[in-house]
Order: structure tokens, then C-alpha cells, then sequence
């Protein structure tokens, strides 16, 4: 079987991102600087050769991905397994607010506990699961493919933890580096 190959880009900067809100499954729409942030992206990635793109349901990967799908010559599908980790009553609070609220869990947290549900939300492993078995399918359904994936910084931690990945940042994985 051929090689899938990943592009894998965290959306642009959210309206809460710029307030240092997290976000989880909330749906704030990018912020100016986040437009031109994707704009720029579609630039770096005119030409780029890609089958398929596909993107997360939430407004902030959506609007990303349809000014990079301009660029690219293809329309995103959408996608909700590629949702960001539901961080539960954590959403659209800051880390000091979620710290004075929930300190012991967010330390857990934030240590990496796969089990600790964010906000009362979704854990680490429970992503991971989900982003692992849908990276799965599309290996299998698009062999030597080239897939362009619009996400959040949750799901690319879920596929490669410890990445750190900048508002319309790319990762590029093949299905070889899923098997770890």
C-alpha cells in the first residue's frame, strides 16, 4: 500500500485566541489578523499538490480552510472528528481564571494526564482515539494520497504529542509516522 501523506495545518488566530480565551469546541470566528495570517498561508502553499482537503466543522478552521482551498483549486469537506478537544466549562475562559476554578485538574492537565477530562469535557485519550481512528480511515481510503487537513492544535497534539504549532502553522506527516 502507498504512503499517505499529511499537511496538516492548525487554523489561523481566532478572535480568542487574541484574547488568550481557550476555545474547545466554542466557535469565535479569526480575527483580522488571522484572515491576513491565512491569506498569507494560501500564498506559501499555492501550487502545493494535494487530493484531498478536508477541514473542521468550527468557523475558525472553516474559514481557514476555504481561503486555502482557494489557493490549492479545491473546496474543504468537512470534518467534525476534527474538532478541537472539548475543554467543557474551561471554554472561553483564561488560564488564570481555569486556574483559580480547577488548579489541581488543569496541573494534571497540562502534565499531560490522558484521563483528566478538560473542564469536565474530553480527555487526551479520548482525542486521541478519535482523531487516531479517522487518520486511520483515510489512509486506507486514500492511499498514496496527499491530504490537506484544516484542525486545532488539539487534534495535532492528539497525532503527534508535544507538537507546537502556530496559528496557521503546517505540519507535514506520512502514514508511517501514525504507527507510533
Amino acid at each position: 500500500m502507498s504512503t499517505t501523506h499529511f499537511l496538516v495545518i492548525r487554523h489561523a488566530e481566532s478572535l480568542w485566541n487574541a484574547d488568550l480565551r481557550w476555545q474547545g469546541q466554542a466557535d469565535p470566528p479569526l480575527s483580522a489578523r488571522g484572515l491576513a495570517q491565512a491569506e498569507a498561508l494560501a500564498g506559501t502553499l499555492r501550487g502545493e499538490p494535494a487530493d484531498a482537503l478536508y477541514s473542521s466543522d468550527l468557523r475558525r478552521a472553516w474559514q481557514t480552510a476555504e481561503i486555502v482551498g482557494r489557493a490549492l483549486d479545491l473546496e474543504p469537506r468537512v470534518e467534525a472528528r476534527l474538532r478541537e478537544l472539548d475543554v467543557g466549562s474551561w471554554s472561553g475562559l483564561r488560564r488564570a481564571e481555569i486556574a483559580a476554578r480547577d488548579g489541581c485538574e488543569l496541573a494534571r492537565f497540562e502534565a499531560g494526564d490522558a484521563s483528566v477530562r478538560a473542564g469536565g469535557g474530553e480527555s487526551r485519550g479520548q482525542i486521541r482515539r478519535r482523531v487516531r481512528a479517522l487518520f486511520s480511515e483515510w489512509v486506507t481510503s486514500h492511499p498514496g494520497a496527499r491530504i490537506v487537513v484544516v484542525t486545532h492544535l488539539g487534534v495535532i497534539r492528539a497525532l503527534v504529542p508535544g507538537s507546537e504549532v502556530t496559528n496557521a502553522g503546517v505540519l507535514r506527516i506520512c502514514s508511517t509516522d501514525l504507527a507510533r
